[in-house]
Order: C-alpha cells, then structure tokens, then sequence
C-alpha cells in the first residue's frame, strides 16, 4: 500500500510533516490551498480513518500510525478552533 506525507503549515506559522499510510489524502485536500481550522480537522479525520479502514482491510488490522497521526492533528488543532480566521495551509505532499 503506498504511503506519504504531506507538509501543512498550522496558523501560528509552525510546520508539520504528517503521515498517512495511503494516497487517499490527496482526494481531500489539495496543495498550496488553505483550509479553516475547523474544514482541515474534518478533512484529516475523514482522510486518515479512511486510509486506516484501507489498511484493515487489506492486513486485518487498523493501521495505528494514521489514528496516532490524527490524534496529532486533533491536539495541533484545538487551540485554534475559536480563532475564526485561523487557517491551516497544505504545502506538499510526498511519497
């Protein structure tokens, strides 16, 4: 199954290498496009549980680097979701 990564840049300027286990990523979100906090959360919950549903059903089991990368994420993304402008840029994706 091919794997990446992709490079996201959180509001406060930081950036951050993130892994998925599957491409499917790229069918949620788009390089060099910023994404509300909150849009960027959904996408990356239902990207990565999708790229772990995959890796189940190929292996027969969930694939814990994805849910662990989503946890991640999760904790990134709390202290922005009541900033209303706060956006989450997607810079690359690499395989």
């Amino acid at each position: 199954m091919p794997e990446m990564t992709f490079r996201v840049r959180w509001p406060d300027g930081k950036e951050s290498e993130c892994y998925s286990p599957s491409l499917v990523i790229q069918d949620h979100f788009t390089p060099g496009q910023d994404y509300p906090v909150r849009d960027f959360l959904q996408k990356a919950e239902t990207a990565l549980t999708q790229a772990s549903d995959r890796v189940l059903a190929r292996y027969g089991f969930a694939c814990s680097r994805a849910l662990g990368q989503l946890q991640a994420i999760r904790r990134t993304c709390t202290p922005f979701l009541n900033q209303p402008n706060a956006q989450v840029r997607v810079l690359s994706f690499n395989s």
